[in-house]
C-alpha cells in the first residue's frame, strides 16, 4: 500500500497540457479559430466551396454529421458542401451569415471545440424571404501548423421552430449578429 502512495502522489501532480495553457493562449485560440469560421463563410466571396474546404485536413479521416447522415471522408464531405452550394447556396439572393454566441472549449495546444448557432436570412430565386439556421458542433485539430476540422455535427432548426424565432426577432429579415 505504501509503495502506492508515491506513484498517485506523482501522477496527481502532473499538470494537463489544457491546464497548461494561460488565459491569453486559449483566448487567441478561440479567436483564431473563430476568424477562421467567419472568413470560409463569407458567401459573397469567391470560391465558396474551396474557403468551406480549407477548414478540414487535406487528407484523413474527417467525420461529418448533418441532415441526418454520417460521412468520413474528406472526398465524401467535398461532395455534400458542393452539393449544398450548387442547389442551395448560389441560388440564394443577398444572403447574410450571422453567428451566434460561439463556445469555445481548449481541449489542449492541439484541440479545441467550437460550438454556435447560425441564421443565414436571404431571398429565394422567387423574392421570397427565407432563413436557414442551425446549431454546429466542431471538433478542431492542429494539423501540420494549422487548425482544421477533424469531426463535426450540423443541425438545422426545425421549420416551425424557425418560423416562431424569426418572428420573436422582428421584422427585418438580416437580423442577428456575429461573433466577437
Amino acid at each position: 500500500m505504501l509503495a502506492i502512495i508515491p506513484l498517485l502522489a506523482g501522477t496527481g501532480c502532473r499538470t494537463s497540457d489544457a491546464a497548461a495553457l494561460d488565459p491569453a493562449r486559449r483566448t487567441a485560440i478561440a479567436d483564431s479559430l473563430t476568424a477562421m469560421i467567419r472568413t470560409a463563410y463569407d458567401l459573397k466571396a469567391d470560391d465558396v466551396v474551396s474557403r468551406l474546404m480549407s477548414l478540414y485536413p487535406d487528407s484523413g479521416r474527417v467525420v461529418s454529421a448533418s441532415g441526418g447522415r454520417v460521412t468520413t471522408t474528406r472526398d465524401s464531405l467535398e461532395t455534400g458542401i458542393r452539393s449544398f452550394w450548387e442547389y442551395v447556396g448560389r441560388n440564394m439572393q443577398d444572403p447574410k451569415w450571422t453567428w451566434g454566441p460561439s463556445y469555445v472549449d481548449v481541449l489542449s495546444p492541439d484541440a479545441a471545440v467550437l460550438t454556435t448557432t447560425y441564421r443565414v436570412p436571404h431571398r429565394t430565386p422567387a423574392g421570397e424571404p427565407h432563413t436557414i439556421a442551425g446549431a454546429w458542433t466542431a471538433v478542431f485539430a492542429r494539423r501540420g501548423g494549422r487548425w482544421v476540422i477533424v469531426q463535426e455535427h450540423l443541425s438545422e432548426i426545425p421549420a416551425e421552430l424557425l418560423a416562431a424565432d424569426t418572428a420573436a426577432v422582428g421584422a427585418d429579415p438580416h437580423a442577428g449578429h456575429t461573433p466577437k
